[in-house]
């Protein structure tokens, strides 16, 4: 039974080894001429200015992200969905449990529509 794992084992291993292969010699030869324009960070072209940790994003950002995640995720648990559904035994059930799935992602969509959430201020 382990013997049928040993060529897995032996990929893994060999993949592991190629990645740290690959890590030690790009240390080993990288050049090392720094200089301030190099060390400086990159904002569109544009020469930075003031201290990175002066200035807040805010939170809506993020949430409008997260948001836009959640039903991304949503319609790539439809497409499978929607291959399956034509199984004539699973049909009702499969049916049922994605309009329970969706009715969840509704309310959060309007939940989020009510706090507004996806209002861009």
């Amino acid at each position: 039974m382990v013997l049928s794992y040993l060529p897995v084992l032996i990929m893994i291993g060999a993949a592991s080894m190629m990645a740290m292969a690959a890590l030690f010699m790009s240390f080993l030869f990288h050049p090392k001429n720094n200089y301030r324009e190099k060390l400086t960070p990159w904002e569109c072209g544009m020469e930075p200015q003031g201290d990175a940790n002066e200035g807040r994003f805010r939170v809506h950002f993020f949430i409008i992200a997260i948001l836009f995640i959640v039903f991304d995720v949503e319609t790539l648990f439809l497409f499978p969905w929607a291959a399956i559904l034509s199984d004539k035994r699973l049909s009702v059930f499969l049916f049922a449990e994605m309009i329970v799935f969706v009715v969840i992602l509704a309310i959060g969509l309007i939940y989020a529509w009510v706090k507004g959430a996806l209002e861009w201020v």
